[in-house]
């Protein structure tokens, strides 16, 4: 995505753009100080994740905050980051016994850890409003060590949602959620398909409990 995609990405995550507020190219390219052309593919790409929605007669506008598919989009991501993190296990145990290395492999396992020290970092620096981005990096980073487009595919389609209810809880969620990922990868690492898609589930669903138990707080 080009560098005004990740900042109106941001903005939306981050509430400067509220749902419902029309996107308008050429105010954006101007807000941006960019061309009217990166707008329009960051927009499409927005759209892609469901951050961004195009209405007839009106146009691009930020989508709903995901808090009312909450539930659904969590039992989906249980469903389909457990199966990420079994084939990726999957895949680690075929390449172990292979004799050559894979590069892209190596490229990512090296990426995977970069971040989790940058998510170690921002969270003893207290920056919890950056782990939100490092976080969704990370599961992507998995998906990718499957090898299956589908899975990454389908992840991509909901991971800017994923983010977005990610983000409303970070500073209580981050600092207990971030060790978890290193016994992911360890799994995965292993070979064990099962522990690593155990793992990822409980994972995702610790999320999805203290998310629920957040709302249920800001409710009384």
């Amino acid at each position: 995505m080009h560098a005004v995609g990740a900042r109106i990405r941001s903005d939306i995550i981050s509430g400067v753009l509220a749902p419902g507020t029309k996107l308008r190219e050429t105010a954006l390219a101007k807000q941006y100080a960019v061309s009217r052309i990166p707008v329009r593919e960051a927009l499409r790409s927005l759209e892609a994740e469901g951050l961004v929605e195009s209405r007839p007669y009106v146009g691009s506008v930020v989508a709903p905050s995901p808090i009312e598919d909450a539930e659904d989009l969590f039992e989906i991501r249980i469903v389909l980051e457990s199966a990420t993190a079994r084939r990726a296990a999957k895949r680690a145990a075929a390449l172990a016994d292979g004799e050559e290395p894979d590069p892209r492999w190596r490229a990512v396992r090296k990426e995977i850890n970069d971040i989790l020290k940058a998510g170690e970092v921002v969270i003893a620096d207290g920056r919890f409003e950056e782990l939100a981005v490092l976080n969704m990096r990370f599961h992507f980073a998995i998906a990718e060590l499957s090898g299956s487009l589908s899975l990454i595919s389908l992840l991509r389609q909901i991971s800017g949602k994923i983010e977005w209810l990610y983000s409303l809880n970070v500073s209580r969620r981050g600092s207990r959620a971030w060790p978890e990922h290193r016994a992911i990868l360890a799994a995965i690492d292993a070979g064990q398909e099962a522990t690593a898609a155990e793992l990822m589930g409980e994972h995702v669903g610790r999320s999805r409990d203290a998310y629920f138990a957040m709302m249920a707080e800001t409710a009384d």
